[in-house]
């Protein structure tokens, strides 16, 4: 069996003052690119759920026409 080490634990206390301490690097991004972001996000997301409607519709149309067909 392998053998295990004691390590001490460090305390909570440091855990939370580096956190705090890496919080602060963070370089938060300006409301308004934020807001541009957000719309640039939205459009293409409508963008590209209208295409994907378009070609469900031309797919279901061809689908229903090949199986309308009579030989």
């Amino acid at each position: 069996m392998g053998q295990t080490e004691n390590v001490e634990k460090a305390p909570k206390t440091s855990w939370f003052t580096g956190l705090k301490a890496e919080f602060a690097k963070i370089v938060w991004p300006e409301k308004k690119s934020v807001v541009r972001q957000t719309i640039a996000v939205i459009a293409v997301s409508v963008v590209t759920g209208l295409i994907i409607a378009l070609l469900d519709w031309v797919i279901q149309y061809g689908v229903n026409f090949l199986v309308g067909l009579n030989f």
